[in-house]
């Protein structure tokens, strides 16, 4: 017999008796969005990624386009990112109104590449995209020197990278602790899968945390 790499239904069959009780309780509830499992999982995602803020959207696609949002980006700016990822983060980024300006990957990671990223710098870029992949963080130290030299904002595209960590300096940092945000997937295939598909954004900014809070809702205060 032939077992799948990725076998979602030995999964479920190991928490079918947490899974069941959870999704009856929402259906008796009627609160199928925004209700208090999803506020649950937001602060369970904040502690867990070390940042006061976790915002939950419909996919990790949503993730990063209402990441770069925040941006207010216009005709003409370029955000530097890597082509070796899923097209959800090009497309998230001309769909947010910026141009993605690709650099390559370092061979020995497969994460983009710093020096690559520093001389990709033009007077039009507004950010960088880095991209943590296969569940190992890019050397985000690296990116931020270069972001704070130039003025840029850092979206950290964790996808694939709910968990990991990195060492910079004497401390370990994960996803959106050294970003203005950090976007995670719930795609039934990533390291932590739904049931369907969902996003999260952690953020240490309130304003950030804020704003993302009401993009998600179409501009509403009311959650």
């Amino acid at each position: 017999m032939k077992v799948p790499l990725l076998d979602l239904g030995a999964q479920v069959e190991s928490l079918r008796d947490e899974l069941l009780p959870a999704l009856l309780g929402v259906i008796d509830t009627q609160r199928f969005i925004m209700g208090e499992p999803v506020k649950a999982l937001e602060a369970a995602i904040a502690e867990y990624a070390g940042v006061p803020y976790a915002i939950g959207c419909a996919s990790g696609t949503d993730a990063l386009f209402l990441s770069l949002k925040t941006l207010d980006l216009r005709p003409g700016d370029e955000v530097i990112t890597t082509p070796f990822t899923f097209f959800a983060t090009a497309g998230a980024i001309v769909n947010a109104g910026g141009t993605p300006r690709f650099v390559d990957i370092a061979p020995d990671t497969f994460n983009i590449d710093v020096q690559q990223v520093e001389a990709a710098v033009t007077e039009r870029t507004r950010a960088i995209v880095p991209v943590h992949l296969f569940g190992q963080m890019v050397d985000i130290d690296g990116i931020r020197r270069v972001a704070d030299e130039h003025g840029l904002a850092i979206i950290e595209d964790a996808a694939q990278a709910i968990g990991s960590r990195r060492r910079v300096g004497s401390e370990w940092v994960s996803p959106g602790q050294i970003g203005a945000t950090g976007t995670f997937s719930f795609f039934p295939s990533k390291n932590l899968g739904a049931w369907g598909d969902g996003g999260m954004i952690v953020t240490r900014d309130a304003e950030t945390a804020e704003r993302l809070r009401r993009l998600r809702t179409h501009g509403g205060a009311k959650q």
